[in-house]
């Protein structure tokens, strides 16, 4: 966590990281300046870092828990999270393309080392106006992300720097920077009577263990209840049950007047001639 100097204080490590990493690739001395970019270009090598955009963290903003009671007391100290968004140009002499050079450095920098390191942020504030700052105390390192941007973006981001002709710049997100309240929480209460008591189930005044006994909140259910509240559909099973035996009670029954008939039904009949031809008697 930090103070309200932390925007000021990561511009100003940003361009002190840029600075020291700068050699030995440039051969020349560069000056790094937080400011934002300049109507007249400098024509001696120079790279502006300009912070043109603040915006909250998107997310933190479920962990904004909230600060205070209901009666007003503050419970929690106020932290908003923000992202810093920086415009990084560089100028130079154009026939040596000067300005190329001192992008491609930056580029390199902050691709190598994308998270500001303690100690330059230590040596940036050592700076008279950056006395009070706690941004090496913070928990929080901050991070560097290139933002990509369309030719309409740029076109956009420099209409607002009025009177500034456009130079060779790349766009860069610092996150994760917090802003701490000045109020400190009120101390919780502390015990006033610590008691820590032992007790096996079953003894007067110990919990009930879960699934022990009914519920003393469910209602007790009589046996009449019971019957009304049953299914209907319960006894149909016994009907057909007795059903099934009176079928095959009767069945033997049938089977046994019925062979009679089968029998007869079943021998051959037998035909007797007596020699006069297909005249005769016939027997069955």
């Amino acid at each position: 966590m930090s103070n309200v100097l932390a925007l000021a204080h990561v511009s100003q490590a940003l361009a002190l990281l840029i600075e020291s990493h700068l050699q030995p690739d440039i051969d020349m001395a560069v000056k790094v300046e937080p400011r934002k970019p300049p109507t007249e270009p400098p024509t001696d090598p120079t790279i502006s870092v300009f912070l043109y955009q603040v915006t909250p963290d998107t997310s933190q903003r479920n962990n904004d828990l909230p600060t205070r009671a209901p009666d007003g007391r503050l419970v929690r100290r106020a932290a908003a999270a923000l992202d810093l968004q920086y415009l990084i140009t560089a100028y130079g002499d154009e026939t040596e393309l000067v300005g190329q050079r001192l992008i491609g450095s930056v580029v390199r920098t902050l691709h190598e080392i994308p998270v500001l390191p303690k100690d330059v942020i230590e040596l940036a504030g050592e700076k008279p106006y950056l006395a009070g700052s706690n941004l090496a105390e913070a928990a929080q390192r901050v991070r560097f992300t290139q933002s990509v941007m369309d030719i309409d973006e740029t076109s956009k981001l420099w209409g607002m720097l009025y009177q500034t002709p456009y130079a060779l710049s790349v766009v860069y997100q610092a996150s994760l920077v917090f802003i701490d309240g000045r109020e400190s929480p009120a101390p919780a209460k502390p015990v006033e009577r610590p008691e820590v008591r032992v007790l096996p189930f079953g003894a007067p005044g110990a919990p009930v263990p879960p699934g022990a006994g009914p519920k003393s909140d469910e209602p007790s259910v009589s046996g009449r209840d019971r019957e009304v509240d049953a299914p209907a559909e319960e006894p149909a099973p016994k009907k057909a049950t007795k059903a099934v035996a009176k079928t095959a009670a009767k069945a033997p029954a049938r089977t046994r007047k019925s062979s009679p008939r089968t029998t007869k039904s079943t021998q051959p009949a037998v035909r007797k001639t007596d020699g006069r031809g297909s005249g005769g008697n016939t027997e069955n």
